[in-house]
């Protein structure tokens, strides 16, 4: 009992000294004016130096992706800063190789603006923006995943390319935080951000999303995202998603059709169970539409006597290894936990795919 109390003292005293070194430098350290320079912009941003360059961008409507909040646990805010950035961090270096430290490439939820300041940002996320949108339906996919609807107000437009996510904004003690979703809609609704929800345990997002009614506002920022779909035609596309991961492919493959109806495209779904199907239908009467299009879902778990399912078992890249033929001009793109997007990586390869054709998002 004494050592738990002497730990939990030492623990309760290191949090103590972080949080006084912390109120301290904000009170007695006064950085004063700082120039933030943008992509050696002509007329440089004049900012209050103390805060994070992540912050600061955000105040000024410059929108970096960040997961986490800002509490450099994601590793999604990279950007380069030529100078006046300081040392990288201790807090960094698990999220940078060593050729983005050779390159400048720092996390902006890390460095804090002290002196003048130089980054380059690329022109594409200069261009995100906030919007506001209200749910226009909501609809129940399965016991834990839910489709929301979100029409827009202001902007009332949003483009962007298949496959791209937004931010959803909500407030955590008062703090604005963005967690990362994907648009399910089809590029050919462009007042309209669909997106699939799973409602995580403790989830700060994604309650907030399941709580909604129809009418009520979210803000978001957007678009995100390095998926770049093929425009050659004759490029097979290959999606292949788990739970979630259902949202890229859905927008991929309704945006396909609508430009190239007789493309060839397959999608590879992996369900633990049947109780996890959702969307086969809506796929199966897309397929009868476009003979080339070609859906496969499989159920990974060992099913119960009162589950139906004639369709393919077993996890989803031995679908993909059995359907899909060798040396065949293709673009993938993946969307699921890194032990599925691991092992159909390692197919398509075998397949004949080049890395730089194959598209993946991690969850």
């Amino acid at each position: 009992m004494v050592y738990l109390w002497s730990v939990l003292s030492l623990g309760g005293l290191t949090a103590a000294l972080a949080g006084l070194l912390i109120v301290s430098e904000r009170l007695l350290v006064d950085y004063g004016v700082c120039k933030l320079d943008i992509n050696s912009g002509e007329e440089p941003l004049e900012v209050d130096g103390g805060d994070t360059l992540l912050s600061t961008l955000y105040a000024n409507e410059i929108f970096i992706p960040s997961a986490c909040g800002g509490k450099g646990t994601c590793g999604h805010c990279k950007i380069t800063v030529t100078a006046g950035g300081g040392r990288v961090l201790p807090t960094e270096t698990p999220y940078l190789s060593r050729k983005e430290i050779r390159s400048n490439v720092r996390l902006a939820c890390q460095v804090k603006i002290r002196e003048d300041i130089f980054v380059r940002i690329p022109e594409e996320l200069l261009n995100v923006q906030m919007f506001s949108s209200v749910v226009e339906s909501v609809r129940e996919l399965t016991y834990d995943i839910k489709e929301m609807r979100l029409r827009l107000t202001e902007p009332m437009e949003i483009s962007h390319r298949p496959g791209q996510y937004v931010q959803i904004q909500v407030s955590s003690a008062g703090e604005p935080i963005f967690r990362a979703y994907s648009i399910s809609s089809s590029i050919a609704e462009p007042n309209i951000v669909e997106l699939v929800v799973r409602l995580i345990p403790g989830g700060i997002c994604s309650t907030y999303l399941h709580s909604l009614n129809v009418g009520d506002g979210v803000n978001f920022t957007g678009p995100y995202g390095e998926f770049v779909l093929n425009e050659d035609p004759s490029v097979e596309v290959v999606c292949v998603g788990g739970g979630c991961g259902m949202a890229p492919m859905k927008n991929i493959i309704y945006s396909l059709y609508e430009r190239w109806p007789e493309r060839s495209c397959w999608l590879f779904f992996g369900c633990r169970t049947t109780h996890d199907i959702f969307y086969l239908e809506q796929f199966e009467k897309l397929a009868r539409k476009h003979p080339n299009f070609h859906v496969v879902y499989a159920m990974s778990e060992k099913l119960d006597e009162s589950e139906q399912w004639e369709g393919d078992t077993g996890f989803v890249h031995l679908s993909v290894d059995k359907c899909l033929g060798a040396d065949v001009k293709r673009q993938a793109f993946l969307c699921g936990p890194p032990l599925m997007i691991e092992a159909v990586t390692g197919v398509l390869r075998e397949k004949g795919l080049r890395s730089k054709d194959i598209f993946y998002d991690e969850f």
